[in-house]
């Protein structure tokens, strides 16, 4: 099996040293940087399958980080904070990472939050190559599994990995209403993180994508006290 890799970025040269030291241990090869132009010239040299970003950073600042990778790709990113508030949570997961933190952690809760990720990733890459059914068309809307492409009109809608995996767990249940516990089993294939109130978080990112009024929403909508249904086709 292909050792994967992964890039920390934090400022902090005792945490730094001790993620590398635990995580290398556990097979991966990990790399380490204290900001976001250190990360960059990483980027640009060597692969990454999975970056650990901490929130607080001199110069740039992981929120900001954290927005460019997502315009670039769907590399998995846990971000990492000191403050802990649930506000800090929110914006994390808004601008696209896949996964939060707390300092001070259990290095052994990292790394089953790193093999989560990483086995969420592959496990949905192998369900949709497994899926005859290549293209999902609704409303103005062509979405294309193996490519990994969203198109409203012939034109293409920009997915994170996060919003992508989620609208292919709703197309692939259509008309059925999905518990926010289901949708979190099928999205992430682990167990649940206290923090279970991210999936709103990420309907109403794809939502924001997929919606001409996000208030009023026709494809993705909410059924109070159950959870979220998809209904692919509009009167």
């Amino acid at each position: 099996m292909e050792t994967k890799q992964i890039l920390v970025v934090d400022d902090d040269a005792g945490l730094r040293e001790l993620l590398q030291q635990y995580l290398s241990a556990q097979g991966y090869q990990v790399a380490t940087v204290a900001d976001g132009s250190a990360m960059e010239v990483h980027f640009a040299h060597h692969a990454v399958d999975l970056v650990i970003l901490d929130l607080m950073l001199p110069g740039e600042d992981g929120l900001s980080l954290a927005r460019k990778l997502r315009t670039q790709g769907d590399l998995p990113i846990i971000m990492l904070s000191a403050r802990g508030e649930d506000v800090d949570r929110i914006v994390g997961l808004e601008v696209g990472a896949d996964d939060y933190l707390a300092k001070p952690f259990n290095p052994r809760e990292l790394l089953a939050r790193i093999r989560a990720l990483l086995r969420r990733n592959e496990n949905v890459q192998g369900r949709i190559e497994a899926t005859k059914e290549e293209d999902h068309r609704f409303g103005p809307f062509l979405l294309n599994k193996n490519s990994r492409a969203l198109h409203k009109n012939g034109s293409s809608v920009p997915l994170t990995a996060g919003e992508f995996n989620l609208l292919c767990i709703f197309v692939e249940h259509p008309n059925r209403v999905l518990s926010r516990d289901s949708i979190m089993d099928m999205l992430k294939g682990y167990e649940r993180l206290p923090f279970d109130r991210s999936i709103d978080v990420r309907v109403n990112r794809l939502r924001r994508k997929l919606e001409d009024d996000v208030n009023t929403p026709l494809y993705i909508r909410t059924v109070w006290g159950e959870g979220y249904l998809f209904a692919p086709s509009q009167p």
